[in-house]
């Protein structure tokens, strides 16, 4: 009688793995030691104050998406395991990731370590607490809140309007019953109440100025931008008003450094920051990003969700902000993924059904122009799944070569690097050719354009209209004279519109911007559209159920 052998879970992989001491990673990747903080023996921090004769010259391939399905398409793994098969193919290659957030950790989707056989490690270190950046992130942000509230009780000579406070304390966790709360309760001596609420740490400002920052002195002068809130008369306060920009950045300071770890294959892997992009920008830090181009010829980077969200971020704020192009930009798909939208329910994805991936390719094609639009040729990563049929994979195979589209079939969660050798060799030749990669917009143009230009160039919608609410938060936007940043939309990543359940490609649709909120910090003006929230709340079965730990202290249930 046969039996059937079980796949090991990401963390037995993760675990039964052989890593090379943190310094050896660092020699391969042209880190002198003096630039190398260790944080135990698998995981260091970057001085790149003692890498500024370095030049950062790499090209940079972006790892983006279609719409995912709740539990993600595999971008992460495939952006390592492209990475791993570059090395394979004898490429000086560094991998720039995200760092995970313990709320979708202990959440549904999981961790940001990628998966299988493609991985960066230590995964579980990473996963958790990995080096402490998000727990700086907020207590900064936290800080800056009790400060705000300190001034107040203490005679408000800036003249603060409580009412009118948009600073938010934070928390690295789903937590829905802090999203509205009221401070100040108890008396004269504990403070003065207001109106308060949390969002996940990945939404603060502080996350985005963190990630978008270029050094110390840029750190501090974009914390000291933040408008923390307004006055009576409707003046805007800074957070250089209240002369504590120059302490936010002293809790950062160690933080700012990005973090050394490696794939499964022993890829110098650099990872650091964590926006989500369908309420932040999504993107890694350009410290990290600039880091790896001065230690590389080639960086594989990712940015979150689908090119709607992530690249479009990517390349409209921080590409443009950071001064570099992507040079190829793959985007992953899956046939589950298509299925769903091809009007499949997600319960029936493991089932066969060569038809609906037929009608869903809609949403990949969707993406395939969207990158197109941005002067940039993708190439398809068709992600396999051990349920995916022949018949389901030759459906998509078939529509790319008749529509003209690079592919290359991936299977990294099974076979690591080996795995993405044909998508590793695309990308080489794409990056032989020169693009002419193109921002979506001016940042001269209005709000009003820019969104329009979003909406109808990268999600094939109708419009846009904006609230009562918006249109007076975009007057004053404009009488200030913060118009002329980049817009950052905080928009549903499962469809193309502001409605989680529009799957597929739908067409004729408006986008309705409800709020739009200045971040003079992070240099954008986020809109929020749909029933987004900046602080999530955790499912009925969240992932922290399946976790514990062993006797020995080993983390077990991680994925």
């Amino acid at each position: 009688m046969s039996s059937v052998t079980t796949p090991l879970s990401d963390l037995e992989i993760a675990n039964k793995a052989t890593l090379q001491p943190i310094g050896a990673i660092a020699a391969e990747a042209g880190i002198p030691e003096d630039a190398l903080e260790l944080y135990g023996k698998y995981k260091a921090k970057i001085d790149v104050t003692q890498l500024k004769d370095k030049e950062a010259n790499a090209k940079v391939v972006l790892v983006t998406a279609i719409n995912p399905t709740p539990a993600g398409e595999g971008k992460s793994t495939v952006t390592v395991g492209l990475s791993d098969a570059l090395h394979q193919l004898e490429q000086n290659v560094v991998v720039a990731l995200r760092e995970p957030s313990l709320g979708p950790v202990m959440g549904i989707k999981g961790g940001a370590t990628g998966g299988g056989y493609a991985q960066v490690v230590p995964m579980s270190d990473i996963n958790l607490h990995f080096t402490g950046d998000l727990h700086a992130i907020t207590t900064a942000n936290n800080a800056l809140a009790a400060l705000i509230d300190n001034h107040i009780h203490r005679g408000n000579e800036l003249n603060i309007d409580p009412r009118r406070i948009l600073w938010k304390r934070v928390l690295d966790m789903n937590d829905r019953s802090l999203r509205h709360v009221v401070v100040g309760l108890g008396g004269p001596a504990q403070g003065v109440p207001r109106e308060d609420g949390f969002d996940i740490t990945v939404a603060s400002e502080i996350m985005a100025v963190f990630c978008l920052a270029t050094d110390y002195t840029d750190l501090k002068k974009r914390l000291g931008d933040i408008v923390i809130g307004y006055t009576y008369e409707k003046q805007p306060v800074f957070v250089r008003d209240l002369k504590v920009q120059g302490a936010l950045t002293l809790l950062l300071k160690d933080a700012f450094k990005p973090n050394l770890v490696q794939t499964l294959e022993g890829t110098p892997a650099i990872i650091h920051g964590g926006p989500f992009a369908n309420i932040a920008h999504g993107c890694n830090s350009v410290q990290a990003t600039q880091t790896a181009r001065k230690l590389a010829d080639i960086v594989v980077t990712e940015a979150g969700f689908g090119a709607d969200l992530g690249a479009e971020k990517f390349m409209d704020i921080k590409a443009v902000q950071a001064g570099f192009k992507p040079n190829a930009v793959v985007i992953v798909a899956t046939a589950r993924a298509l299925k769903m939208h091809g009007g499949v329910d997600k319960a029936q994805l493991k089932e066969e059904n060569a038809a609906a991936i037929s009608i869903g390719m809609a949403n990949l094609a969707k993406h395939i122009e969207t990158v197109r639009t941005f002067g940039v040729e993708p190439i398809v990563a068709l992600n396999r799944f051990i349920t995916d049929t022949e018949e389901e994979l030759a459906v998509i195979t078939t529509w790319c070569q008749e529509n003209d589209v690079k592919m290359a079939l991936t299977n990294v969660w099974e076979q690591g690097g080996k795995g993405g050798l044909e998508l590793g060799k695309a990308v080489l030749e794409v990056l032989e050719e020169e693009n002419n990669f193109k921002p979506m917009y001016e940042l001269d143009e209005s709000i009003e354009e820019k969104v329009q230009a979003i909406v109808t160039k990268v999600y094939g919608g109708a419009g846009v209209q904006f609230t009562d609410q918006a249109r007076k938060q975009l007057a004053e936007i404009e009488r200030f004279g913060w118009d002329k940043m980049p817009v950052c939309m905080a928009k549903t990543q499962y469809s193309l519109t502001d409605q989680p359940k529009q799957l597929g490609r739908p067409e004729g649709f408006t986008i309705t911007v409800r709020e739009v909120i200045p971040k003079l910090g992070a240099q954008f003006i986020v809109c929020l559209t749909g029933d987004i929230m900046t602080m999530p709340g955790l499912p009925k079965e969240p992932a922290a159920l399946r976790m514990d730990i062993d006797e020995d202290g080993n983390a077990v249930g991680l994925f």
